[in-house]
């Protein structure tokens, strides 16, 4: 593939060195003094978008608006999701958004679904922590906001959720159901971000030739 990098970040950057891994050809990278939309599209087989938050929807739109299929894993600009969604299926485009593109943490997702499933009709508090690295830029996490929101459409109650930055954590999601007899917990611990480029990669590559509005839930 010919894969353009909506950002240079360090996820950027290790997105471009596992698809060179695998095989695949970067013919554009966007940085801080080359904006991605800038960026020729034209001979690009798909766009792979980590940026962030404040340019994530334009250069979403601008992969949609050249018929270029494209993956995000930047968060907190989802107030636009709709919009990109419109756009994508009006133009019969391709887009797929993960707030975690990790194997594990898609995992836990599913479990996280289930066990709120399971718990609905008994009496049990949640909580969700996630702590992450000083220089992560929103707050909670988008994974933590996908946690919450699946828990709150099953249980419809609302969810706290604790956040922490500190040095040298990549990513740390709990979640707790508490009672006043016991405790369950469920965590993922990110031991590197190779797991999220490694999935970026996937992603990308399942797209291809595909049309239509999707998640990481639809890959595994």
């Amino acid at each position: 593939m010919k894969i353009a990098i909506f950002g240079n970040g360090k996820m950027g950057k290790l997105i471009s060195k596992i698809a060179k891994e695998r095989g695949h050809h970067i013919n554009a990278v966007s940085n801080s003094s080359n904006s991605a939309t800038n960026i020729d599209l034209q001979n690009i087989d798909v766009a792979i978008d980590f940026s962030t938050p404040d340019t994530a929807f334009e250069n979403i739109m601008h992969a949609i608006n050249n018929d270029t299929p494209i993956i995000s894993g930047t968060t907190n600009w989802l107030k636009k999701y709709e919009q990109v969604k419109k756009a994508c299926i009006k133009s019969n485009g391709a887009f797929l958004y993960a707030s975690n593109f990790s194997l594990g943490m898609n995992i836990l997702f599913k479990l996280n679904k289930n066990l709120a499933n399971l718990i609905k009709n008994y009496n049990y508090d949640n909580i969700i922590s996630e702590s992450h690295h000083l220089e992560k830029l929103d707050s909670p996490s988008g994974t933590a906001i996908t946690l919450r929101e699946n828990i709150e459409e099953i249980l419809q109650k609302k969810i706290e959720i604790k956040s922490n930055r500190t040095k040298n954590i990549i990513g740390t999601h709990s979640i707790k159901y508490t009672s006043d007899i016991d405790e369950i917990e469920i965590i993922h611990t990110a031991k590197s971000r190779e797991g999220f480029a490694t999935g970026a990669i996937i992603a990308a590559e399942w797209i291809i030739n595909k049309e239509g509005v999707f998640s990481f839930e639809d890959i595994i």
